[in-house]
């Protein structure tokens, strides 16, 4: 993702890991798991409803499930019956898919090489085939900063609302004539004379006021509204961001490698704080997150679906804060993880008043994926999940399993089963992206596994924390570092 993602998670930088051979071995011990107890549920579980500029359906259009980055879908996934129904090459790695009101999956990926022009590491969409899983169509986007054509979002016309590499937001449509399949710009927006040279767009996202929102690396966050008209404004030097927005009806969470935010548009669109809380961002970056600081897009539940948000800080002992995301003030904090690896760069999934964190402490990314060294250079993988519980003011902890996942897992509300691909268990001395992939769904309520499916072998199946997506039919349509898979209910 989250988101570099959140997100890059972040999705995000993740995609140019593709282009990469080498990896590294990590050694290190595993976690064990326990578990009980149904989700809690306060207020709304649905998702956020569409915004007025018009997003695509529900729980396929976006990064993180929904608006609130709950990393949810009110979809039923593959679960207990599930198989690889089909899988293919697309020549590079795709970090976000969604599925269309057409049923046509698309993908925000890196082409291992481009050609229109001939570059390495490219940006592109890419549209597949329903039924096969074969790319069918294919649109190369200029080249810039590292997230951009990472995040993005389908809006109701089933065009990939994208940022390129010239200082730009995309819609990207596809249509098929009788030369086959097409992707197509059809509309544009310049971002240029807000955005300063050597810096670029990292995610963008849509508001309930007909805006679009959007954030650069280095501390850029504006809005464009119905009209095309642009507005921006800057957060304090050295603040960075790497992760995604998460909105609703009345304002957007935005976190940089210092403090989260929580903003709203003023009178002409320009953004304005509502209130900022600064956050323990650690000694350094943490090996398994992508920057130094909390590796986490926000993620609103609660009350109303949005009352709260919750962020994973980058401490000694990351600690998992929820915030009342009208004021700032704290609802609880606790340590993130008890026996699974120290730290996160997924956002976390909600549920009602039910958030699940994935651990990815001691993920081996790529060189040119990261941002500045680590502390410790290296650690060992050796994952976990776990429940935390909101209620009477307090965390609590339900569940902690050993699952080592390594895509960004997606909570399905329809059967309760957290969907995703991850390791075996840890095995001293392993290299991480060596062996079985797996397809792995786990009970929200106990935190026990309940399928395991081989799906491919590393490192060509790395999973890479890319995102998936489940479409209404129940197919997870996920990638991995070199292909797409179709994963369905028999």
């Amino acid at each position: 993702m989250s988101s570099l993602r959140s997100g890059f998670r972040a999705a995000h930088v993740r995609l140019l890991a593709a282009s990469t051979v080498v990896f590294a071995i990590l050694t290190g011990a595993i976690v064990g798991g326990s578990a009980s107890a149904a989700p809690r549920t306060h207020g709304s579980t649905a998702p956020a409803p569409a915004p007025a500029t018009g997003l695509g359906p529900v729980g396929t259009s976006l990064m993180h499930g929904d608006l609130w980055s709950s990393d949810s879908t009110p979809f039923a996934g593959p679960g207990r019956t599930a198989h690889l129904a089909a899988s293919s090459i697309p020549g590079g790695a795709c970090a976000a898919t969604f599925v269309g009101h057409d049923g046509m999956p698309v993908s925000l990926c890196t082409q291992f090489v481009g050609t229109a022009p001939l570059q390495v590491a490219v940006a592109t969409v890419t549209l597949f085939d329903p039924t096969t899983a074969a790319p069918i169509a294919r649109k190369q986007l200029t080249k810039g900063g590292l997230l951009g054509g990472v995040y993005g979002y389908l809006d109701d016309r089933d065009r990939v609302v994208v940022a390129d590499g010239s200082g730009a937001i995309l819609r990207v449509a596809h249509r098929h004539s009788t030369q086959g399949w097409q992707l197509f710009i059809d509309d544009r927006v310049d971002l240029k004379g807000h955005i300063p040279a050597g810096d670029a767009v990292t995610a963008l996202a849509p508001d309930f006021a007909g805006r679009v929102w959007f954030v650069t690396t280095h501390g850029v966050v504006g809005t464009v509204d119905a009209a095309r008209r642009v507005r921006s404004t800057h957060l304090p030097a050295g603040e960075d961001l790497g992760n995604g927005l998460s909105v609703r009806a009345s304002g957007v969470s935005v976190i940089s490698t210092h403090a989260l935010y929580e903003m709203r548009a003023g009178v002409d669109g320009t953004p304005e704080v509502v209130w900022r809380r600064a956050y323990d961002r650690g000694a350094a970056r943490r090996p398994g997150q992508l920057t130094w600081g909390s590796g986490t897009t926000p993620t609103y539940f609660g009350p109303g679906g949005d009352g709260w948000v919750a962020i994973v800080d980058n401490a000694s002992r990351p600690q998992l804060i929820v915030y009342d995301s009208n004021t700032g003030s704290t609802v609880c904090r606790m340590p993130a993880f008890g026996r699974s690896g120290q730290g996160t760069e997924n956002s976390p999934m909600a549920w009602g008043n039910s958030l699940i964190i994935p651990s990815t402490y001691g993920y081996q990314y790529p060189p040119m994926a990261v941002s500045g060294p680590s502390v410790p250079a290296n650690a060992p993988f050796v994952g976990g999940s776990t429940r935390i519980d909101v209620s009477a003011g307090e965390c609590h902890r339900v569940w902690e399993n050993g699952d080592r996942l390594a895509s960004l897992p997606r909570l399905s509300r329809a059967d309760g089963l957290i969907h995703g691909l991850g390791y075996g268990s840890y095995r001293p001395g392993s290299i991480q992206q060596v062996g079985p992939i797996d397809y792995i769904a786990t009970d929200s309520a106990t935190g026990v596994r309940v399928r395991t499916l081989h799906v491919g072998n590393g490192p060509v199946d790395e999973p890479l924390e890319l995102t998936g997506t489940i479409a209404p039919d129940g197919s997870l349509w996920q990638a991995t570092v070199s292909r797409m898979l179709k994963i369905a209910r028999r």
